[in-house]
């Protein structure tokens, strides 16, 4: 009985022994160690998400000193007209009652028949703050048109009531403080300045003309305008349709661009290269649901906006970011080559050499956000890359104790970083590109993992 006793703890040491050993277990470390090395690749993601915010506000900065966004809203004539109040008043002394009539000046707002517009945008990448290097623009926008057959009846104006000798030329406008250019407004071959003026309106500056007689500067009853603006700005450049008949022509060298709004650019003749753009809008007034003349004041017409987004595709931030979501895949499918070595080949890997190896795959973020910093993301990415996988097969040999074993794990990593970069570069294909390498991949693991025999603890 004594000597049964002494034997059964050297078997229970024996089968934990064995178990410890086996496949399942071995299987359960790497498993646990993968999610562990979570942790540490979230710090990675915060660390991109911190840097991609400070880089935000570095713009932030530098887009309000040099220009915000440009929309643009105009011209429109100013018109004054008379209303008259009338207040009966009753004298204390012989009690009878008067009506005394008064005058106020009210205004009325007219849009062109025709509105015409060419803008050419340049793209400037010379502002420069820190590490950031920050993409803006400058506008160059020629605008001409006509004024005719203007119509108070429709507003229930007596034209008798119009003072027609103090009208006016308006524009509404964002980015006021970055406009470059002296404002002066050809009316009839007449020059007129454009002035400031304070605005009510928290999103739209106003620029206006000083008065002049409508009447006497009409010519065959039309009043034709033409002008020049030249704006510094960052984001979008967006127009109002307020003419009768719209047309707007942009041109640009910027290669990415986004057009938004209410109305589509022109199909036949938009382009877009990596030299630039072109794009035309033609909109008629039965294409909107707003009138050409307004009593009092003018409406918020921002529904109608249109006009094109100047947007950076995948910026080095957003690159990075896309890179890190893989990273759970090439942690897990490298830890699952060197398991399935060790197993087909009876190779014993610790579990603290799968550790040194996750932390090497990870160290490979760091150095891509590091290097995106002062180089180009593709640069940074192949400088990484070579790095890590260099580091990772040369551990390799001294585990392994072969070289065709290294050299295979090098390949398969240089393949499932290609392969990663090329689904970070599409857009449109992304998700096609990346389940079918995917299938490709659990096809392979699949077919080298035939072999094993999953039933023998021994493994």
């Amino acid at each position: 009985m004594e000597h049964t006793n002494q034997n059964q703890p050297i078997q229970n040491n024996q089968n934990k022994g064995s178990f410890l050993q086996s496949t399942t277990a071995k299987m359960i470390m790497v498993g646990l160690l993968t999610l562990v090395l979570l942790i540490p690749l979230q710090y990675v993601k915060e660390l991109i998400f911190e840097r991609s915010e400070r880089k935000k506000e570095v713009v932030s900065e530098v887009t309000q000193l040099w220009g915000e966004d440009v929309f643009f809203y105009g011209p429109i004539l100013k018109v004054p007209y008379k209303t008259y109040t009338e207040t009966a008043v009753v004298d204390s002394k012989t009690k009878q009652t008067t009506l005394q009539r008064r005058a106020y000046i009210n205004y009325a707002f007219f849009f062109p028949d025709k509105l015409n517009n060419t803008s050419d945008i340049k793209k400037n990448t010379s502002l420069k703050r820190g590490i950031y290097n920050n993409v803006v623009f400058t506008a160059n926008m020629k605008f001409d048109g006509e004024f005719s057959q203007i119509n108070f009846q429709k507003l229930g104006i007596k034209e008798e009531d119009v003072v027609w000798e103090k009208a006016a030329l308006m524009v509404k406008t964002t980015n006021l403080k970055s406009i470059k250019s002296d404002l002066t407004v050809k009316l009839n071959n007449q020059s007129f300045a454009f002035e400031s003026k304070e605005e009510e309106d928290n999103f739209y500056g106003t620029l206006e003309t000083g008065t002049f007689d409508y009447k006497t500067l009409l010519n065959n009853n039309k009043l034709n305008f033409s002008f020049t603006m030249k704006y510094n700005g960052s984001n979008s450049v967006k127009f109002i349709p307020v003419g009768k008949t719209t047309h707007i022509s942009l041109n640009s060298d910027w290669d990415s661009p986004s057009f938004e709004g209410m109305f589509a650019a022109n199909d036949t003749t938009k382009s877009i290269s990596k030299k630039g753009f072109h794009a035309d809008w033609k909109i008629l007034h039965i294409n909107r649901s707003f009138s050409q003349q307004y009593d009092s004041k003018i409406p918020n017409l921002n529904d109608y906006s249109f006009g094109v987004k100047l947007i950076e595709t995948v910026d080095e931030y957003q690159q990075n970011e896309r890179a890190s979501k893989y990273g759970f895949l090439v942690i897990g499918l490298t830890f699952l080559i060197f398991f399935l070595i060790q197993s087909v080949n009876k190779i014993n890997i610790h579990i603290f050499q799968y550790t040194m190896l996750g932390l090497a795959l990870i160290m490979f973020y760091t150095l891509l956000i590091s290097i995106t910093e002062h180089s180009s993301f593709s640069l940074a990415y192949l400088i990484a890359s070579v790095a890590v996988i260099a580091m990772i097969v040369l551990y390799s040999v001294s585990i392994l104790k072969t070289k065709k074993f290294p050299l295979f794990i090098g390949l398969a990593l240089s393949g499932l970083y290609a392969f990663i970069y090329v689904i970070i570069q599409l857009e449109n294909y992304a998700l096609l590109v990346g389940s079918i390498g995917l299938f490709v991949i659990l096809g392979i693991i699949m077919y080298f993992s035939r072999k094993i025999d999953w039933n023998n603890n021994n493994n």
